[in-house]
């Protein structure tokens, strides 16, 4: 018996030693994947930012005054709601004239205490009794006075209440002390009319109130802006051509030459 053998094809390999399903073709795909994954990020941001070029193009030119409001509202409200309150505290200082002046002379005298307030707590004891140093009192503490009365207001303000009453009723003592020095010159009396009462509420604006400060604002400047806008100049239409006369000899008719005698 003979037996017979199938004869075998030897298989043929790649030259860069891989097998014939682990080719690189495989990978081509997935590279192609790969590559252009990130361009689908940037094609998406592009057309997101064409659209809202073109929904701000498609806005009338009045809706920048609301929005400007809006905005405005939106600060306001942030700036109420961020800010310290602030409490401020008045003290009444009155110069009553003696009996060597007159009423007039008292005014004058008064006018001119209150425009010296601030040296005056500097020199006096001002300092010592609202417990405070001297720059804050320049900062926080400020003097009228009335041109009808001889009489000189200080009010003192502080994010404490008890504070601002200490710095005004400070000052307005350092005034009277200040004052009862210089009597025998100036022949006016300088007493404190009435103290300062420890405020309850806040004087800086709530947070409401600055909201709607801040939508007035804001509205405001977009009318403003929307006024003084460049505006675009329509282009003029052209004007239709005119032929100019026709300077070409007709047909058949040929220059004559002119002769000279």
């Amino acid at each position: 018996m003979t037996t017979k053998t199938a004869d075998k094809k030897p298989s043929r390999k790649p030259a860069d030693g891989t097998s014939p399903g682990s080719g690189t073709a495989g990978d081509k795909p997935a590279d192609a994947a790969s590559a252009g994954a990130p361009a689908r990020p940037r094609n998406a941001a592009r057309r997101a930012r064409s659209s809202a070029r073109t929904l701000l193009k498609r806005l009338p030119v009045w809706s920048v005054v609301p929005a400007a409001a809006v905005a405005g509202v939106g600060a306001g409200s942030v700036y109420g709601a961020v800010s310290t309150p602030e409490y401020s505290a008045t003290s009444y200082v009155l110069v009553v004239p003696t009996a060597k002046s007159d009423p007039a002379s008292a005014l004058g005298f008064a006018t001119a205490y209150g425009r010296v307030a601030s040296q005056v707590a500097v020199l006096g004891d001002a300092q010592v009794w609202a417990g405070v140093p001297v720059e804050k009192l320049k900062a926080q503490v400020t003097t009228a006075t009335s041109p009808d009365a001889p009489m000189i207001s200080v009010t003192a303000t502080d994010a404490n209440p008890s504070t601002a009453v200490d710095m005004a009723d400070g000052v307005a003592r350092a005034l009277v002390s200040n004052g009862t020095h210089l009597q025998t010159d100036t022949n006016v009396k300088v007493l404190q009319f009435s103290r300062a009462i420890k405020p309850k509420s806040p004087t800086s604006p709530s947070t409401p109130l600055a909201a709607l400060v801040g939508g007035c604002a804001g509205g405001l400047l977009g009318a403003l802006a929307l006024l003084v806008r460049p505006r675009r100049r329509r282009e003029s239409e052209p004007y239709p051509s005119v032929p100019g006369p026709a300077t070409a000899p007709a047909k058949g008719l040929a220059p004559q030459p002119e002769t000279v005698s």
